[in-house]
């Protein structure tokens, strides 16, 4: 198991191999199974993304009556700020987010509270660019192999490291996977993860009512708008100054350091905020009539 991006990128360029093939190897290796049987898994979970998205429907509500339909108020143009593709980002982010809200099939990438990160780039990048099955598959490991990273050197639990351990792995990940089905070195990927999760760092979890559903889908939104920019810049040729090992280190340690009110408790930020506060009393009111 890759517990270094350096290593991985190492591994990688010894064994002369792309980085997600050296990614799908260790896979391998780690559940002692044939490559067929690992690109199969692989293939599983992009299948699902998909699924979600046509499971979608905008008259759904979550229990809490907080969440549905803003996915479907982005299809269209809109009012011209954002254009087509990043509109058609924005929209599939919300989507996913509402799904896990609704209980809804969705895939953990890494966590459901964060899994509209990546399908949000990786469906509307399918569509846009008329990219294969096989190419976004090959992406997902490159995804996996940096949030394999993430997760033994840091955190992707937001109760233990914050909303930037979920969203922010996330994004990570899903920069890292942009850079792949654009053509990018692994070293660039590596500095778009970095550059991803280097904009995130600090960020508290803060979920009104202890719901999955405020602030948790819009920010799914930023983490995938995110990966966007950090995947141009790195493309563009701009470098984290920051090594990505150094950065995850620095998100392990500041994960550690939140109050434990803003990790996932429901105590703090903006589930603290009087509106907040009169949600998670609504809810209350809701649980005791049943």
């Amino acid at each position: 198991m890759f517990t270094s991006v350096d290593f991985m990128l190492s591994t990688a360029a010894k064994n002369g191999k792309a980085l997600w093939e050296a990614i799908q190897e260790d896979d391998m290796a780690d559940r002692s199974v044939k490559a067929q049987a690992s690109w199969a898994k692989m293939g599983t979970l992009w299948a699902a993304m998909q699924a979600a998205e046509a499971d979608y429907s905008a008259d759904r509500r979550s229990p809490s009556g907080l969440v549905g339909g803003e996915g479907a108020k982005m299809a269209g143009d809109g009012p011209g700020l954002c254009g087509p593709f990043l509109r058609d980002i924005i929209g599939t982010a919300l989507k996913m987010g509402e799904c896990n809200a609704c209980m809804r099939r969705i895939v953990a990438a890494p966590t459901a509270g964060a899994c509209g990160v990546l399908p949000a780039v990786l469906l509307p990048m399918k569509r846009r660019y008329e990219l294969s099955d096989e190419v976004i598959i090959q992406a997902l490991y490159v995804a996996a192999g940096f949030g394999q990273v993430i997760a033994s050197r840091a955190s992707i639990a937001g109760a233990e490291g914050g909303c930037q351990a979920e969203v922010g792995s996330a994004s990570g990940m899903a920069a890292a996977a942009i850079v792949h089905l654009m053509g990018g070195t692994a070293e660039q990927m590596a500095h778009a993860c970095a550059m991803a999760l280097s904009n995130i760092l600090g960020l508290a979890c803060d979920p009104v009512a202890g719901l999955v559903e405020v602030p948790c889908i819009k920010r799914n939104v930023m983490g995938a708008s995110n990966a966007l920019s950090c995947a141009e810049m790195a493309l563009s040729g701009l470098v984290s100054q920051i090594p990505c090992d150094e950065v995850i280190d620095a998100m392990g340690a500041i994960g550690s350091s939140l109050p434990s009110a803003i990790r996932e408790t429901g105590e703090g930020g903006l589930a603290a905020t009087p509106t907040g506060r009169r949600v998670a009393e609504l809810m209350r009111s809701k649980e005791r009539a049943i």
